[in-house]
């Protein structure tokens, strides 16, 4: 890191394919889907890293965490009974560098977590990385037909900035809907 604690463009750069661990356990509740790291949150090593990404904010306001978290506290999440993957690791300055293989292979590697670890049920963040991953040019947002290895699946808006489709309050109304079907399915 940049001893300022602000990345400078260069940091930014040298950021490109960085790698970011994800957060997962076994038997989660909800296992949160991004597509990929953006350059920032290579820089820092932590997932939804950028500064006005509405990931933490909407986890917090739609109640899945009890207080606003910074992404270095990601690893809290499992507390809380969540996770966080992406389909593909690998750090970019926009998910459109992405190739469809790529994404793909993402969804196939998902799949294999989704095995092993067991979640209750998915959350991706982001219709078009969904679609191509699984080859379902068709669907829709909110919960899908298919899930992966008996876990249901829901795709959810992507929360990062650049998402002007949605606002901040808009976005945690559907997380918090998200939430309220997860609550409905529990014993």
């Amino acid at each position: 890191m940049h001893p300022s604690n602000k990345p400078t463009k260069a940091d930014l750069l040298a950021s490109a394919d960085r790698t970011i661990s994800d957060v997962i356990g076994p038997h989660l509740r909800v296992l949160f889907v991004g597509i990929n790291p953006g350059l920032y949150s290579g820089w820092t090593g932590h997932h939804f890293a950028r500064p006005g990404n509405r990931f933490w904010p909407t986890l917090y306001a739609a109640g899945f965490t009890p207080r606003l978290f910074h992404p270095s506290e990601e690893r809290e999440l499992l507390d809380y009974g969540c996770g966080v993957t992406n389909f593909v690791n690998r750090a970019t300055a926009t998910a459109a560098e992405l190739t469809p293989e790529e994404l793909v292979a993402g969804g196939a590697r998902l799949e294999q977590s989704v095995a092993t670890y067991q979640p209750q049920s998915i959350a991706v963040l982001g219709i078009t990385a969904y679609r191509t991953a699984f080859g379902r040019p068709k669907a829709r947002l909110g919960r899908q037909s298919e899930p992966i290895s008996d876990a249901p699946v829901w795709v959810l808006p992507n929360p990062s900035g650049l998402n002007a489709h949605y606002t901040p309050a808009s976005l945690a109304e559907v997380f918090r809907e998200f939430r309220a079907e997860l609550d409905a399915l529990s014993p």
